[in-house]
């Protein structure tokens, strides 16, 4: 071990003033500071991301780091430059794990609701629905659930309808039926999942979880529906099938 000389004090790295006021703003300034730490001069540019996935990565003269180790302290810096210039695997596996404890929030990426485009043949349908989530809405919620959107669905194969929450990207919220469902199984049956899915736009508006548990079940029970996920449907006979909208109007009057 060498002697240090009286009177030059180390440098500790460590020790660098590295407080969040002189934390780097940008790619530029993350290199010097990590320059300053050791990283050698062969980096010659470092780029930030948003990976979701990596961190930090090196290819020939560049660094990728993701944007929030900018505000990292400067042992996890430091563990930066031994990742990039550590001389043996033992090494650069060490500093990999200190980078990876490193807390980095990375947003959850929201889904994006895929649009069925609306077919013309479907308008009478939905206006038929609106109108009778209007009638449910004073009969059953006492008119206090919201306005919704509602459409039907040709993608809908196994389920009758589906209710979906307001998105955290501001989509709104919306109710689908299956047309196969209507098709098949007659007009009562879409009504019953209308009133079904209204049940879960009631928890939503209400602020509980939207399943099958039991607020739904005593929802379901109080406005006299089926209380379950799913309810068994009755093979489709010819007496039952829908032919045309007229015939959906009727057979709506007909349920008063």
């Amino acid at each position: 071990m060498k002697r240090r000389r009286a009177g030059r004090a180390r440098t500790d790295p460590f020790q660098l003033n590295f407080g969040l006021d002189n934390a780097p703003r940008n790619g530029e300034a993350l290199l010097e500071r990590l320059r300053e730490l050791g990283l050698s001069t062969r980096i010659t540019t470092c780029r930030l991301t948003e990976n979701r996935a990596v961190m930090v990565s090196y290819s020939g003269r560049t660094l990728r780091v993701h944007r929030a180790y900018l505000d990292a302290p400067a042992e996890v810096l430091h563990a930066i430059v031994r990742f990039v210039s550590g001389r043996s695997r033992a090494e650069r596996t060490a500093a990999q794990r200190r980078i990876l404890s490193y807390p980095v929030r990375v947003p959850a990426r929201q889904p994006v609701r895929r649009t069925e485009r609306a077919s013309p043949e479907d308008e009478a349908l939905v206006r038929e629905l609106i109108a009778w989530h209007r009638e449910y809405n004073h009969r059953y919620f006492g008119s206090r659930l919201k306005p919704i959107t509602i459409r039907i669905s040709a993608r809908m194969r196994t389920r009758l309808g589906q209710y979906t929450a307001v998105s955290p990207s501001g989509e709104p919220a919306e109710i689908a039926i299956s047309r196969a469902h209507v098709h098949r199984h007659g007009w009562s049956e879409a009504l019953h999942t209308l009133l079904h899915e209204m049940v879960h736009q009631w928890q939503a508006e209400h602020g509980h979880e939207i399943d099958h548990g039991p607020t739904f079940r005593a929802k379901a029970i109080e406005i006299g529906i089926a209380p379950h996920a799913r309810r068994e449907v009755r093979a489709p006979t010819r007496s039952r099938r829908i032919v045309n909208p007229h015939e959906l109007l009727l057979r709506a009057a007909r349920q008063g």
